[in-house]
């Protein structure tokens, strides 16, 4: 039981790093973009676990992890923040390279724009609630910046691959959640979320994902431009 939440890092990750290096996918010639960026976004959203950690809006079953720790996190939650985010880029990659995704203009933007709205309203009406008016407001203020100020030209690309996402998304999250076993790996304070679930998943854990993703992606496509010889994956 110990291995468990190792064991859902690991798995998450091994398929997508072995398919790297297919021919007609290659993603591993973006392994050092990816990595600079990952480590980007996971250094933003280590800090804001350890932070709800120490705070009790969430924290983590010792039945499920090896006892291993990084400050107050166990180290399978660091990894997690690099496993997740390496299998997302990976899908993301290879809709690029495989798919041709285009969205008018206007309709991505009114798709953001109703996504930013609902955001906002509901982490402000839910101020008192740590983890659902932090991911909200954060991840609304995310795609305002990036979308009207840096004006990123991929987000069709990356709600489309998001959308795939949600199924493995699901079964990942359900496993930490408690989908199948007699206690969860991470529990929840529910005082400090909207206490909606999907199965056993917290409504703001699609968007915390999303914001995580997003973030990432960003850097990638940034240093992905600014590396000299890196063919173009799009």
């Amino acid at each position: 039981m110990k291995w468990t939440y190792l064991l859902v890092d690991f798995f998450t990750v091994i398929v997508p790093f072995l398919f790297s290096f297919h021919p007609k996918i290659r993603f591993d010639r973006y392994f050092k973009p990816y990595l600079i960026a990952n480590l980007a976004s996971a250094s933003i959203f280590l800090i804001w676990d350890a932070l709800f950690t120490k705070a009790g809006v969430w924290g983590f079953n010792e039945k499920y992890i090896t006892g291993l720790h990084f400050y107050n996190l166990p180290i399978e939650e660091v990894l997690f923040f690099f496993c997740i985010p390496f299998s997302c880029l990976f899908t993301y990659h290879c809709f690029t390279i495989l798919f041709r995704i285009k969205c008018k203009e206007n309709v991505t933007n009114y798709v953001l724009i109703s996504l930013i709205i609902f955001l906002l309203l509901t982490g402000a009406l839910n101020a008192d609630r740590a983890y659902t008016s932090m991911t909200f407001i954060s991840t609304a203020l995310v795609l305002i910046l990036l979308r009207f100020a840096f004006k990123v030209s991929w987000f069709d690309r990356l709600l489309t691959t998001y959308l795939v996402l949600l199924i493995p998304f699901f079964i990942v999250n359900g496993i930490l959640t408690g989908t199948g076993l007699n206690e969860p790996v991470v529990w929840y304070n529910n005082q400090e979320n909207l206490g909606l679930r999907l199965l056993t998943i917290p409504f703001e854990d699609i968007f915390y994902g999303f914001e995580l993703i997003v973030l990432t992606v960003f850097g990638f496509e940034r240093l992905k431009a600014l590396t000299p010889g890196l063919p173009p994956s799009s």
